[in-house]
């Protein structure tokens, strides 16, 4: 049943207006992707560089053939198998359909169908494609709750659906399937694993500069204001932190359970997540706790790198990077 407040919104998005929604993801903050003026208002609220495209959100599966054209077998397979779900699946966009406002002038776009009752409450009330990258500021954290939205953009957006935590907390697993061969872009929520079950086969994912350009793909992202240090295990952890509590450095440390019991005093606990899945659901909220409590520096131990602990690792390394 549609709710007023989906009903209100999808009227926004009619009228030109900015709407954040909860995915299974992160909260998405959209616009009308057939709206020019609606998608240069987005890219100013996100400050988002023009040429760097945003993905489309549909309310189906069906409408792939709607948005792209030479859809290939690996793309009808993942949408068949992994739609409504964490996946981005890049195609030849059709351009009656796909402005040069959503791709940055490229030939491909990006799309999926996200796996969230209100995403797609919203999805379906509006009858068209939402362009939504993240609702924040461009290559801040990404928000996980509607709290964190209401910080970032305040009256920036028209209106927030608030369809609490989002279940998996890092963005979509993109895949390339606009040429010959399927290949990741960026890793999230589908797990190489899932993809390579998928497809019969083993499925490789493109380094940095490689293939089309995508969102989440820039070396410095998912940034807080404090500064982030990935090491690979607890001990390292420890010496980081003893010197840099020496150095006055306010930290925090962000790791795997269980936690060693001899942590140096004075080091601040951010996050124990006791697995990968949990550390992905918590890993923007302790991003963001670290700047809400004023930390210098945040020390972050990665989950062990299968499944969507490698999309943890790709996160916390960009949130590092300089």
């Amino acid at each position: 049943m549609t709710t007023a407040a989906v009903a209100r919104a999808a009227r926004v998005l009619h009228a030109g207006g900015l709407v954040a929604f909860p995915t299974e993801t992160v909260y998405g903050l959209g616009a009308d992707a057939s709206s020019t003026v609606a998608l240069a208002r987005l890219y100013a609220v996100k400050r988002r560089p023009v040429d760097h495209p945003v993905i489309v959100h549909l309310g189906d599966p069906d409408q792939l053939d709607a948005w792209g054209r030479d859809i290939s077998d690996d793309a009808r397979l993942l949408a068949v198998s992994c739609w409504p779900g964490p996946l981005t699946i890049v195609v030849r966009r059709n351009e009656r359909r796909v402005s040069d406002a959503v791709t940055g002038g490229r030939d491909t776009v990006g799309l999926r169908v996200p796996d969230q009752p209100l995403a797609l409450d919203l999805l379906r009330e509006f009858d068209g494609g939402i362009a939504a990258p993240s609702a924040n500021r461009f290559g801040h954290v990404s928000p996980t709750t509607a709290a964190h939205v209401r910080a970032d953009l305040a009256d920036d957006v028209d209106a927030i659906l608030d369809g609490g935590p989002c279940a998996v907390g890092v963005e979509s697993t993109i895949v390339d399937c606009s040429g010959d061969r399927a290949r990741v872009l960026r890793q999230g929520g589908i797990t190489l694993a899932r993809l390579a079950g998928v497809l019969g086969r083993e499925i490789h994912e493109a380094g940095d500069g490689e293939g089309p350009d995508a969102p989440g793909r820039l070396a410095a992202h998912y940034r807080p204001r404090a500064r982030v240090v990935v090491v690979g295990h607890s001990e390292a952890a420890i010496a980081a932190a003893e010197d840099l509590l020496v150095g006055g450095a306010r930290t925090g440390l962000l790791a795997p359970a269980p936690l060693p019991a001899d942590l140096p005093s004075g080091l601040e606990i951010v996050g124990a997540p006791a697995d990968a899945e949990e550390y992905a659901r918590v890993l923007y909220r302790c991003l963001r706790e670290a700047d809400d409590r004023a930390l210098d520096v945040l020390i972050a131990v990665p989950p062990a790198p299968g499944g969507i602990g490698a999309a943890v690792g790709d996160r916390l390394r960009r949130a590092a990077a300089n």
